[in-house]
């Protein structure tokens, strides 16, 4: 590398060749940057420029690092762990509650949990803003990707303080125009309907296990691991799918099928970053989320 490359680097630049190297495509980082594909592309290039190397090699499976992207990485990696480090003792000093606080869940749980809940602290609490960042995958709090998250898990980092809330019961729902000229759906009959589904996790898999029905991931018509989009397709007629009650209750088109099944009910913990917990804007937050959802 150049020795004065160092003088050229610019954080951003950092930001944008990490996002690629762990996404594996300028797609995927674009959208968790919150940047467009071109933007993105113009970063990387202005970094290869500033290092005078190739990062990354343009194959048919995606973004590959180059030996030179394998050096950078770690270092790379580094540098966001400081800069993480360093934002989160600026936190800390930060007394007043006006700012912004963002918050991450599932695309199913943002869409109809979250949004209800956020509205007793919109009311309290205007000066806050809210960040919204849905996606079923896991943020990272301790990269600071959010600040709060809404999970379906206990997580294990001693840094990060989480509070069981109320869990969710889950039932199976169709839509009425699907149910009709069907067969009952019954525990006999299951396997002459459409099943929705997830693809890569094994939820319902296990879940169907759990309550005494062996099926493989070939039972699912239809499979995603999007929760919206899964929730969306019962909505549309598509098939049988699993929801939070409260989500399936207030869908009028929507008719709940075997009740009688047991159906394991979704736990839910709210998280923070243990050093945030104490300053005055995250707590008046997470503790709102914590009222309005126990």
């Amino acid at each position: 590398m150049q020795t004065d490359a160092s003088t050229g680097l610019d954080w951003r630049l950092l930001q944008a060749f990490l996002a690629a190297a762990e996404a594996g495509s300028l797609g995927r980082a674009a959208a968790l940057l919150g940047d467009s594909q071109p933007t993105l592309s113009r970063r990387l290039a202005r970094l290869e420029g500033v290092l005078g190397q190739a990062l990354f090699e343009r194959t048919p499976r995606g973004l590959v690092p180059t030996v030179a992207g394998q050096v950078l990485l770690e270092p790379a990696r580094e540098m966001r762990a400081q800069v993480a480090r360093m934002a989160l003792q600026l936190e800390r000093h930060a007394l007043a509650l006006a700012g912004t606080v963002r918050i991450t869940a599932s695309e199913m749980v943002s869409q109809h949990l979250l949004l209800p809940a956020l509205r007793p602290l919109r009311a309290q609490h205007p000066e806050i803003q809210i960040e919204l960042a849905p996606g079923d995958e896991v943020a990272d709090l301790l990269a600071r990707e959010a600040d709060i998250a809404l999970r379906m898990f206990r997580p294990t980092q001693k840094e990060l303080i989480a509070r069981r809330l109320a869990d969710l019961p889950l039932g199976l729902f169709a839509h009425r125009d699907y149910l009709a000229g069907r067969a009952p759906v019954t525990p006999e009959t299951m396997q002459q309907h459409a099943w929705i589904g997830d693809d890569r996790h094994g939820l319902m898999v296990r879940g169907f296990g759990r309550a005494g029905f062996s099926v493989g991931r070939e039972f699912f018509a239809i499979r995603t691991d999007h929760s919206a989009l899964a929730w969306q397709a019962v909505c549309e007629g598509l098939g049988i799918g699993a929801a939070p009650l409260c989500v399936g209750e207030r869908t009028p088109q929507v008719r709940r099928v075997l009740p009688e099944l047991a159906i394991s009910p979704m736990p839910c913990w709210l998280v923070v970053h243990r050093e945030l917990r104490g300053t005055p804007r995250l707590r008046a937050v997470f503790d709102a989320l914590a009222r309005a959802l126990a």
